[in-house]
């Protein structure tokens, strides 16, 4: 039942203005951060949560999975801070891998909001830093290697800047104006939180977000759980590879059992955590299981702590998906962004026609540039472009989209203007999607070019080079990542290397796999990719020979 204090059509326009504060705050973030990670990327997140640091409203856009991450983190914050401590004013910050979104260029920023002289709740975000310290070497490293870990430490006390915590921070990193500016940005978006947040209070007469915050949170609680209610009970069982590191594969197992209107996700087999980046902490894999779960099975409800609670996730400490402290993490997502791909094909057998088949873009391909400008100056430019989505039983996989992260491409023209960097080409990568009855997204070829006079050195943190997106239910897998130079010349997906003066470097994103079997893709359809250039005669002929004849292809 709904809170029977608060009627159906208040409760509908509060729980609105809610998101509406998240969203605002996060309007606040993007139009003041320094970097084009957090601008033109959207690799942030902004939260407005209760006393108890549950999220109550969580911003429409930026990175959905992290917004459960900032809620934990402010928990973890209030063991170290105690409720009774926090002052208005005060600003706490942290990057600790085991407390927010799993690796130290994600900065999570807590504020707490006052209401006449009481403590309602607290403000948050999490974004990524362009530069937290550290360095990047092929072969095993170590977390100390990957930047600076920062504890949950307070930033503003009651208002007054902790100078000497930004001096240590800003001594061990390169880009010091446009990290500082974009913590600032992220200080900039609480604050319009907490003042949205207090203007709610006073315009409703609410005393809190006690009362209201049960409501919605009971409301998301009570739409997942009726989702998963409508479900078989049973353990389905899902489990795939990724390239991991050197000739080792990396492997991910799991079991998701349903009983009632609970859902536990157990990751038991997978591999034991390496000595390499890929390590996925167990809130980060927490928050990719949560994400794709919620979408699969109730996508329209709006996210709060109440999506979450009916999902339980577990995994055996010391493997890839719950490494013990101090595991190098820098590359978690190469690990965690598959969890969504386990999870579907564990779920295929149970609800064919609502999952989809493996996206390219899970894991994400990252590409960091760094260097020196015409005027001496350094630059960091971290490259967001996007792969292929899995097909589904009802259309063709989309191309060039982020999934199950929601990171946006950018524009390439706001990465030439503060870098040496040019794009020469970026375009859809023919043949890339999975074959199928409905066809796998594609992905998409990006060439870049050094435009300046010393070499830039390029960073690969990236997947899918010997293990492409699979197909579901007899979809074919779609093409696997690659990096070459105009030479020729391969690079490896995980890797650091040099691009000299003059010298352009492809990287080619992986497509989506494929629904259905090929053979029932309509012929029209094959056609249409065709005309398109989504597709090639010679891949036409391969991957679908029967309407290859009916198109009169020799």
């Amino acid at each position: 039942m709904i809170d029977s204090e608060i009627n159906p059509i208040t409760l509908e326009i509060w729980w609105s203005r809610l998101i509406a504060i998240a969203d605002e705050a996060a309007a606040t973030l993007l139009r003041t951060s320094f970097s084009t990670v957090i601008r033109e990327s959207n690799d942030y997140v902004t939260v407005l949560m209760d006393t108890d640091g549950e999220t109550i409203g969580e911003c429409t856009l930026g990175i959905p999975a992290f917004a459960a991450l900032v809620g934990r983190a402010t928990r973890a914050m209030l063991d170290r801070f105690p409720a009774s401590t926090w002052r208005q004013g005060d600003v706490v910050m942290t990057n600790d891998p085991w407390i927010g979104t799993g690796h130290l260029p994600d900065i999570v920023v807590v504020a707490p909001i006052f209401h006449h002289g009481a403590l309602v709740g607290f403000s948050g975000s999490a974004a990524h830093a362009p530069d937290i310290g550290g360095t990047f070497k092929e072969g095993p490293t170590e977390l100390i290697e990957e930047g600076v870990l920062i504890p949950p430490v307070r930033l503003y006390r009651a208002g007054e800047l902790n100078d000497d915590l930004v001096q240590l921070l800003l001594a061990n990193i390169r880009l010091k104006d446009i990290v500082f500016g974009d913590i600032e940005a992220q200080v900039n978006a609480n604050e319009v939180c907490r003042r949205r947040a207090v203007e709610f209070l006073e315009d409703t007469g609410e005393p809190d977000f006690k009362r209201l915050g049960r409501a919605v949170t009971g409301l998301a609680e009570r739409a997942m759980r009726a989702a998963i209610a409508g479900l078989p009970d049973g353990v389905y069982r899902g489990a795939i590879e990724a390239d991991g590191v050197g000739d080792q594969p990396t492997r991910i197992a799991c079991a998701v059992t349903i009983a009632g209107d609970d859902i536990t996700v157990d990751y038991d087999g997978s591999s034991p955590q390496v000595a390499y980046a890929i390590n996925s902490t167990l809130n980060y894999t927490r928050a990719y299981t949560i994400y794709p779960l919620k979408c699969l099975l109730d996508p329209f409800t709006r996210r709060n702590e109440g999506s979450y609670r009916p999902i339980r996730v577990t995994a055996p400490a010391g493997t890839i998906l719950n490494p013990t402290a101090p595991a190098p993490v820098m590359a978690r997502h190469l690990t965690g962004h598959l969890l969504s791909c386990a999870l579907f094909q564990a779920l295929s057998p149970l609800m064919p026609d609502r999952v989809v088949a493996d996206s390219g873009g899970a894991p994400a391909l990252r590409a960091h540039f760094s260097g020196r400008t015409a005027d001496g100056g350094r630059f960091g430019q971290l490259l967001f472009a996007s792969a292929g989505m899995g097909a589904s039983a009802e259309r063709d996989g989309l191309s060039t989209t982020a999934f199950p992260t929601n990171s946006g491409a950018g524009s390439v023209e706001a990465m030439e203007t503060v870098s040496p960097l040019l794009f020469l080409r970026k375009a859809f990568r023919p043949d890339s999607g999975g074959a199928g009855r409905q066809r796998g997204g594609l992905g998409q070829d990006c060439e870049i070019l050094n435009a300046a006079a010393t070499p830039i050195q390029m960073v690969l943190l990236g997947d899918r080079e010997r293990h492409p997106a699979l197909g579901i239910m007899g979809g074919g897998a779609g093409a696997p990542a690659l990096a070459a130079h105009r030479d020729g010349r391969t690079v490896p997906m995980k890797s650091r290397s040099l691009i000299q003066p003059g010298e352009s470097v492809t990287l080619s994103f992986p497509g989506g796999g494929g629904y259905g079997p090929p053979a029932d893709r309509p012929v029209a359809a094959v056609e249409t990719d065709l005309k398109r250039g989504v597709v090639t005669t010679d891949a036409v002929r391969r991957d679908y020979p029967t309407q290859a004849l009916a198109l009169g292809l020799k």
